[in-house]
């Protein structure tokens, strides 16, 4: 995907013609696919559209593109995104491939949950790069969260994650964020290390949350790193 490209852009000059057409058909056939939404998505889309152009006949390009934006929305309502954290500590784990910006959503997010006056602690997991335990640290501390850091260079992944949960039972902390090693997903010992943090974890508590970090460009692989990592964790 060329660097720069969104979907609304190539949308855009879709709905600005006089009519629809073949020619629109073809043209947003050629943007959904270009973003990766993928044939069968595209194909269902198209003919859903189609139909309901013709039940309301209309030829009218802005109908088509009231009609792709609920087409879209029912599909994203479908999944419910609300978040349980009604449990203390509530246990969040949260995972994705380097790069997508764990450290920096974590961060966010612990800023929001202490605006909410919910105590935070956030535990660096991710101990095979230095860099990362101190990024994650300092997004922490600007969110008013407390940090658990490895002990040592190299420490067991689980183990952090385990003190982390531990230090939130002995201080009565509500929500424990535990960021992980970033993983392709195709990476079989990072993705088993993954699943030994998972069953440390729940050794002293369940897991309320799992969230998977994903690029926005992705596309059709974020369907199979979603799947690695729901296989994972």
């Amino acid at each position: 995907m060329a660097e720069g490209w969104s979907l609304g852009g190539a949308l855009r000059g879709l709905f600005t013609s006089p009519t629809i057409d073949d020619d629109t058909w073809d043209d947003l056939e050629t943007a959904l696919l270009g973003a990766d939404f993928g044939p069968d998505i595209t194909e269902a889309l198209l003919d859903e559209l189609r139909a309901k152009v013709a039940r309301f006949k209309t030829t009218d390009p802005r109908d088509l593109k009231r009609m792709l934006r609920e087409a879209l929305e029912e599909r994203l309502a479908a999944h419910d995104p609300t978040l349980t954290l009604s449990n203390r500590p509530a246990v969040v784990l949260v995972v994705g491939v380097n790069g997508v910006g764990k450290t920096t959503t974590i961060g966010k997010f612990a800023k929001f949950l202490t605006g909410y006056g919910r105590s935070v602690v956030v535990g660096a997991a991710d101990t095979f790069r230095a860099a990362a335990v101190d990024q994650l640290a300092t997004w922490a501390e600007r969110a008013g969260a407390q940090v658990v850091r490895p002990q040592h260079p190299g420490q067991d992944p689980a183990s952090v994650a385990y003190q982390t949960v531990q230090f939130a039972i002995d201080n009565g902390v509500d929500i424990a964020i535990i960021d992980t090693a970033g993983p392709l997903q195709t990476k079989a010992g990072l993705m088993d290390e993954l699943g030994k943090v998972t069953r440390v974890i729940e050794k002293l508590a369940p897991i309320a949350e799992v969230l998977l970090v994903l690029d926005g460009t992705t596309g059709q692989n974020g369907l199979a790193q979603a799947e690695a990592f729901i296989e994972s964790a």
